[in-house]
């Protein structure tokens, strides 16, 4: 699918869930969040549907998140019907681990390429304070499960902030270096819980650099990441820069939320319910279409300071 701006969407990322078994400090409220309804959220058939009308419009990738997915049962099938859909040529998703060990090797039958594991700290009792109720043990199995399967490089999404977790830069580097592991530092941006730490813990993903010079940029497809190792290194780092060097231009991607809206841009407020055409196909696609058609040239979080959207990051899944 073309946008208006000529850029190819390909990519779609859904949130199956706004519920998650962790309270991080950034992105959930420390006494959680309301239930929705059963009603509320799309059952895993809609998903389907949405997937299959997607990809016969160009999209080619999935990414599944959250919220944390892997608290949904069920999941494993529904990868496996995904990779089922003609066009889907690859499936991913984005989890905090917790439950990821287990699960791996299911997930990989099923027909799951990749992985993302949120990890903001390796240290047990800073894990703790930041996720408010992790178990870096099981974060760490999962990484071990997911290598040994081969799903590589294993990456890890590491949200920088300072006085929290810039002293550990160095370590998370340190594990490209044995490991086809790629660790990707993401600024923080103000949105949601966001917002209560931007102003005194954000920091630019740059500075990995002014610290690290000897970190070498590498050519990589990413849309989103530059990229750079250590000197033979196994694996790689990512730097993600929405806010200080955002890569609106380059954006190949749409979002559809655990409620049946199709976000255009991660930081827009604008949202399309598609639920009222769940049951006609040609019209689904017809709004996907224009929906991507018309999708933003760009976000001003630079400018504005703070995300447009209204949602908190566990409805959207980042």
């Amino acid at each position: 699918m073309i946008d208006k701006s000529g850029r190819n969407i390909e990519y779609l990322r859904v949130s199956l869930t706004d519920r998650c078994n962790l309270r991080c400090l950034y992105c959930m409220p420390e006494k959680g969040i309301e239930k929705r309804s059963h009603f509320d959220i799309l059952r895993f058939e809609e998903v389907e549907k949405i997937i299959r009308a997607c990809a016969k419009l160009g999209i080619n990738k999935v990414r599944f998140t959250g919220g944390e997915p892997l608290i949904l049962k069920g999941i494993d099938e529904l990868i496996k019907n995904t990779a089922s859909i003609p066009g889907i040529e690859d499936i991913s998703i984005t989890t905090n681990g917790i439950l990821l060990a287990d699960m791996a090797e299911g997930l990989k039958n099923a027909g799951l390429k990749r992985v993302n594991i949120s990890i903001d700290s390796l240290k047990p009792q800073k894990y703790d304070k930041i996720t408010r109720l992790g178990d870096i043990g099981k974060v760490f199995k999962a990484v071990e499960k997911c290598l040994s399967l081969n799903m590589v490089p294993v990456k890890l999404n590491t949200v920088l902030m300072r006085g929290i977790n810039d002293d550990e830069i160095e370590d998370f580097i340190d594990l490209t270096v044995d490991n086809p592991i790629q660790v990707r530092f993401i600024e923080l941006m103000p949105i949601g819980e966001g917002v209560k730490y931007f102003d005194r813990c954000s920091m630019k993903v740059e500075e990995v650099l002014e610290r690290y010079p000897e970190l070498i940029p590498v050519e990589d497809d990413s849309k989103v990441a530059s990229v750079y190792k250590v000197a033979g290194a196994k694996g790689s780092v990512g730097l993600i820069s929405p806010i200080s060097c955002k890569f609106c231009s380059l954006c190949n991607r749409i979002r559809l939320t655990a409620t049946g809206t199709i976000k255009p841009c991660l930081h827009s407020a604008e949202e399309i319910n598609l639920k009222p055409y769940l049951k006609d196909e040609e019209k689904l696609i017809e709004v996907i279409e224009d929906t991507v058609y018309n999708k933003p040239e760009e976000h001003h979080l630079e400018r504005d300071g703070k995300s447009d959207t209204v949602r908190m990051m566990y409805q959207i899944g980042g």
